[in-house]
């Protein structure tokens, strides 16, 4: 994936400063930094154990760090320390700046309402209260993902997996977020279907300009997502860079084994 060519804003997003977390006498993630900037996708890619989902709950504030800290700017520009954040706050992230699609759908939607209120939710989660329009951006962000508008008022139980995929980006995207994070989109998807979800999701991505934090096993999701890589390996980040750079001509040996080997879930 190309440099994104809306990055006009030479703020960083997301600021992650000597991030660690432990359990015990186990470091699951060690001294990890660096900036996300406004419209740039990111992907965290390793093994399974090398720490890459931990590293995600800590940025998106789902877990408190034994040291280091994450910061994230505000709509008023202000960088904020997001453990000095209420819970109230870090849940209104949620409902607008951020999204979180989770790898099994079922986290991510409410399986036993309507396709329509599982998009509406978040609406009214911001305000809105004319129901009308909430089931016209409904309808609307059905049809970007690919789902038929016949079936709004289907509970998403009714949906195969990659719909349930689509529907829970659909909810995610709808507030129009600044940032997104992304924990193995399209595991447990049949390569057919994981390839659809993958070419929505970069348009989807492209087109409003959104931040992303992408975690996968797959080079390929992070090749066809991503600006830039992190690998992990460890806990650490042992190598980083654009993301056509680091797969193309990995410098370190553990990168090459992952390139010319096929990941583990």
């Amino acid at each position: 994936m190309s440099e994104p060519s809306h990055l006009d804003n030479d703020q960083p997003l997301l600021v992650a400063e000597g991030l660690a977390k432990n359990y015990g006498q186990l470091a699951a993630c060690r001294d990890i930094s660096f900036a996300l900037y406004p419209g740039e996708v990111l992907a965290i890619v390793g093994e399974s154990g090398s720490g890459k989902s931990t590293l995600l709950q800590l940025l998106s504030a789902q877990l408190a760090p034994s040291a280091g800290r994450v910061s994230y700017r505000m709509r008023d520009g202000v960088l904020r320390d997001l453990a000095e954040l209420g819970e109230a706050e870090r849940r209104f992230l949620f409902r607008t700046d951020w999204g979180f699609v989770h790898q099994d759908p079922a986290q991510g939607l409410r399986m036993g309402v309507s396709a329509g209120a599982n998009v509406g939710e978040r609406l009214m989660a911001v305000g809105w209260n004319h129901y009308g329009k909430i089931r016209d951006s409904a309808s609307t962000w059905l049809e970007r993902v690919e789902i038929d508008v016949g079936r709004i008022d289907d509970a998403p139980k009714t949906y195969s997996g990659g719909m349930r995929q689509r529907l829970q980006i659909a909810r995610n995207l709808v507030t129009e977020p600044r940032l997104v994070f992304m924990d193995e989109p399209t595991g447990g998807l049949d390569v057919s279907v994981q390839a659809r979800l993958l070419d929505l999701m970069r348009n989807l991505v492209g087109e409003l300009g959104l931040a992303a934090i992408v975690v996968t096993h797959d080079l390929a999701v992070a090749r066809l997502l991503s600006h830039r890589v992190m690998v992990m390996k460890g806990g650490r980040v042992i190598e980083t860079g654009l993301t056509d750079q680091v797969l193309d001509d990995p410098r370190e040996p553990y990168t090459q084994l992952l390139v010319s080997s096929i990941l583990p879930p």
